[in-house]
């Protein structure tokens, strides 16, 4: 496994690992890629339905040339006092940073003269930029903005109630973890569900479209193809990081079928993860690695099936199912009702192979996520069926 960079520069140069560049953490940086790719598609989409029609454009007052405002300048302060504090105090605390940077960068732990710098040249630097360019009198001009051209805005809302969704459901599925360690549950790194994060980072966006006034269903068609994108590049990271998201116990013979593919594919061990010694599953525990004295030395007691790497697979199936449909079907909303429906089929089916909390429901033992895909196959039947005869009661596309 890769659970930092260091890691992947031994594997192709053969330098030793828990370098410096183990700061940069493979889970991390995967997610930050799929962020960046689940926006470009959305822009591309969001882009392609403007020249169709569905959206109109909106205009948008811009001045030039006024001083900088209070809220610019404290804004940038405080990007200076986090700056400046934590990367201080990370560099002062380096063994400990590249380990896990999550409970630096998210507590209040840093270098307070540092910060105190850090925010004072940022909100000088704010004013004097803003001097710089000033006109008297400010001019203000019209702009016209499209849907697409507040991709930067809506990636970041989708972001955060994203994150914030995805931890939250997860502290669910591990809540004696929580009440046991509040504070280290809430910065660690790992511990993220998807339907939390899909949830809480849909609603963060209807929230957004609402507020700035563009067609709801459009902008969910078009957001379809682009999570599912997003999704699939995700569970990379999780493979190469191996932070949990594994299935069960596999110690079958790979089918001679299946022959010609390495054999990480259909049972794999997760060398090197990162969940370390915190995993402590008792028919799988994490047990020491033979010969090893890198930082991650762990590796599980029994071969898994490597669910995110199939996950990644699923994905990019669906994403070729949803690419060609986006253009053959013309009712509104009804490709995010198909996106649901997949997600929901493809999580399900993976369930019955992945490690997880198991809850009882009317006597029924199902993971969080089985329960969440039911439920999202049951809207996604019911939305098809509404948006299809809202269509047809309106005569055609709306």
């Amino acid at each position: 496994m890769y659970p930092d960079f260091s890691y992947i520069a031994h594997a192709i140069l053969g330098t030793q690992p828990d370098n410096w560049l183990s700061m940069i953490k493979t889970f991390g940086f995967m997610l930050a890629i799929a962020f960046i790719v689940s926006a470009v598609v959305y822009y591309h989409e969001l882009k392609r339905k403007s020249k169709e029609g569905f959206f109109q454009s909106a205009k948008v007052t811009v001045t030039e040339g006024e001083p900088a405002s209070m809220s610019d300048i404290l804004s940038n302060a405080l990007v200076g006092l986090l700056l400046f504090g934590k990367g201080v105090y990370a560099v002062q605390h380096f063994d400990v940073f590249k380990h896990d940077p999550a409970p630096i960068i998210l507590s209040t732990k840093l270098h307070w003269q540092a910060g105190l710098f850090g925010a004072v040249f940022f909100a000088v630097l704010t004013w004097w930029d803003a001097h710089r360019k000033r006109k008297n009198p400010p001019v203000s001009k019209e702009v016209t903005v499209w849907p697409h051209d507040r991709i930067s805005e809506i990636t970041i809302w989708a972001a955060v109630g994203g994150i914030v969704g995805a931890k939250v459901f997860d502290l669910f599925d591990n809540w004696q973890a929580f009440l046991r360690d509040p504070i280290g549950s809430l910065t660690s790194g790992g511990g993220l569900a998807f339907f939390g994060g899909l949830l809480l980072g849909f609603v963060a966006v209807v929230v957004y479209l609402r507020h700035h006034k563009i067609p709801f269903w459009p902008s969910a068609d078009a957001v379809a193809p682009a999570l599912t994108a997003g999704y699939g590049v995700g569970r990379i990271g999780c493979q190469m990081a191996g932070d949990g998201d594994w299935g069960i116990v596999n110690n079958n013979p790979k089918p001679d079928i299946l022959s010609f593919l390495p054999d990480w594919m259909w049972a794999y061990r997760y060398p090197h993860n990162v969940l370390d010694i915190t995993y402590t599953e008792p028919l799988n525990p994490n047990v020491p690695m033979p010969d090893c004295s890198w930082e991650y030395c762990m590796q599980l007691a029994q071969p898994v099936y490597p669910t995110p790497f199939y996950e990644t697979l699923m994905m990019a199936v669906v994403f070729a199912i949803l690419w060609p449909l986006r253009k053959r079907i013309t009712i509104p909303g009804m490709l995010f009702f198909i996106y649901l429906a997949l997600i929901a089929i493809e999580r399900f089916l993976i369930e019955k192979i992945r490690v997880n909390v198991v809850h009882k429901v009317m006597g029924i033992q199902l993971t969080q996520a089985e329960i969440i895909s039911i439920v999202l196959f049951l809207i996604s039947v019911a939305g098809g069926i509404y948006v299809w005869k809202t269509n047809k009661a309106a005569g055609g596309r709306q």
